[in-house]
């Protein structure tokens, strides 16, 4: 399997480069994959400035999760009805209609006067990735030879880890320029310009022409695609495809409640979307986009107070998981797809159980605070909550930093050093300020730790295990445990609930940490992840090979 693959692999740059206009269809649709990444990615440092800009986000964690999870909740509708879309309309039209989203959405974020023009121009992003998440490798699907179509394809998911990667070095440059978040937000317009212009020069799916009736068309795009020997066997193999689906349709039916009935009655399918959901599912239970759209937010969790710092660390674990694509492309066919799911939610549970650990260390053993420095600090400055115990210079033992955040004050480190007892201070931007001025770190979401340095660690380590696994096995298995007549709405229905899931889990992140602390978070995840592992081994087949 793996002397095939790579003879594949070869096959890809060979043809590619004997055919140019190839590798240009599929650049030209994938950054459909680049956008997916880049829109998903780049809330994570946005954020940061977005609270800065507007209070009431900044005091609203539920706006804050709002404002990230709405374009999940945009690409569960755009992925819902992108199917239909792409059937009546064209791939082509599709990709059209998603950079238009995409560009609209921009504008619209980078323009906001308030909190909820973003949370708008996000919902616009939303539908755009939900179309181009199917509508991309489909078209890169079909417009490529039948040899080297994997190879192809798999370009897609590259460009979306690559896309989020992106967004974490686009969002680093843009931290000393004015109108911060705007920036961030405003370059996404840039590729879905690109694409948009290119891909009205690109033809149709020969496909999708095919199947309207349009045959000289799609003949005409073979001809481009196919040496001239090999285009009248892909006709006719096209042929022979378009006339079995349509033959399915006649039996099943053409509606979708149909379809859906057809598929619910027959046992191998329901068994099979017993395990394409399951492993769905687990694929964000094990938090893993909490890691890509706060990553900066949970390394000031852990105390890096500064935003450029946690941006910089957070480029780390997109770039781990653009790698973690790479190697999943070439391990996923010699070793299998149960075992490397397995092996990979071991790795993420230690993880996820050590990451709890080290929070846990960093809010026990955080900073103490200094009654009189707390009390001279500044006029009225003092954090209302701690007041009362500022008239003794020994503040009860239970009051330290992250007593001080989790009291919504702000806490100011001793100017000597982080770790040493500090001021306990109103929560403000106006305080924060003053902090900076006397040369100290205002910390508002972590506290200073000496073993902050650990959770970049296994942050990076969750992200290693996680990306070969159970980053992209569940999307090769669910492309192959359906009978063909029902894997377009069975591969839909196990979508929806990925993106449904990603919701649930993105809407509620800050919300936990907030009730349980990052620890409890942390471990709540491993508790799911655990749950994920036992169900992996008892619904999901082995298919490597079959």
């Amino acid at each position: 399997m793996a002397k095939t693959e790579e003879i594949h692999f070869m096959e890809m740059w060979r043809t590619t480069w004997e055919t140019p206009y190839i590798m240009r269809l599929a650049l030209s649709a994938g950054i459909g994959g680049l956008l997916f990444g880049y829109d998903t990615g780049v809330i994570s440092g946005a954020l940061l400035y977005i609270k800065e800009e507007f209070n009431e986000v900044d005091n609203k964690r539920w706006l804050q999760e709002l404002i990230v999870s709405m374009t999940v909740a945009g690409a569960i509708v755009g992925a819902a009805i992108g199917g239909w879309y792409n059937d009546m309309f064209g791939r082509k039209m599709s990709i059209l209609i998603a950079d238009v989203l995409f560009l609209v959405g921009a504008a619209v974020m980078a323009s906001a006067p308030t909190p909820w023009f973003i949370i708008l121009g996000r919902l616009l992003v939303g539908f755009g990735v939900g179309m181009a998440s199917m509508t991309s490798p489909l078209y890169i699907s079909e417009m490529s030879p039948a040899r080297i179509r994997g190879a192809l394809v798999s370009t897609n998911g590259l460009l979306i880890t690559g896309g989020q990667f992106l967004s974490y070095l686009i969002n680093l440059a843009f931290v000393h320029t004015p109108g911060t978040w705007r920036w961030m937000l405003r370059v996404s317009a840039i590729p879905a310009i690109i694409q948009f212009c290119l891909m009205l020069t690109l033809p149709e799916s020969p496909r999708w022409l095919y199947r309207n009736e349009r045959k000289s068309e799609s003949r005409d795009i073979l001809e481009r695609i196919y040496p001239a020997e090999e285009v009248e066997a892909e006709i006719s193999a096209l042929k022979e495809s378009v006339m079995a689906e349509t033959a399915d349709e006649d039996i099943i039916g053409y509606t979708f409640s149909a379809k859906l009935r057809g598929a619910l009655s027959n046992p191998v399918v329901r068994q099979g979307l017993a395990a394409g959901i399951t492993v769905q599912v687990a694929q964000q239970f094990v938090g893993i986009n909490t890691v890509m759209y706060y990553s900066p937010t949970i390394l000031q969790f852990a105390g890096y107070a500064s935003n450029k710092t946690a941006m910089a660390l957070s480029l780390i674990t997109s770039g781990l998981n653009a790698v973690g694509s790479v190697v999943s492309m070439m391990f996923v066919d010699r070793y299998g797809r149960r075992k490397l799911m397995i092996i990979s939610m071991f790795g993420i549970i230690s993880c996820l159980v050590i990451l709890a650990a080290v929070f846990s260390d960093t809010s026990t053993h955080s900073p103490k605070i200094d009654s009189r420095d707390s009390r001279m600090f500044a006029l009225n400055a003092t954090c209302p909550a701690f007041a009362p115990y500022t008239a003794s210079n020994a503040p009860p033992s239970n009051w330290n930093c992250m007593k001080c955040l989790r009291s919504h004050c702000g806490f100011c480190s001793n100017r000597a050093q982080e770790y040493a007892p500090g001021a306990c201070v109103v929560l403000s931007a106006e305080m924060k300020a003053l902090c900076h001025t006397k040369g100290r770190t205002y910390f508002k979401d972590g506290c200073p730790s000496k073993n902050g340095y650990l959770a970049i660690v296994f942050l990076g380590l969750y992200i290693i295990v996680y990306a070969p696994g159970m980053g992209t096995v569940p999307w090769i298995v669910n492309s192959e445990i359906y009978p063909l007549r029902y894997r377009g709405l069975a591969g839909g229905i196990a979508a929806v609930s990925n993106w449904s899931s990603n919701l649930v889990v993105s809407e509620t992140f800050l919300t936990l940490t907030h009730a349980v602390g990052s620890s409890g978070t942390f471990l709540l995840f491993a508790v799911s992840s655990a749950i994920g592992l036992f169900f992996i081994w008892l619904l999901v087949p082995e298919t490597k090979g079959l």
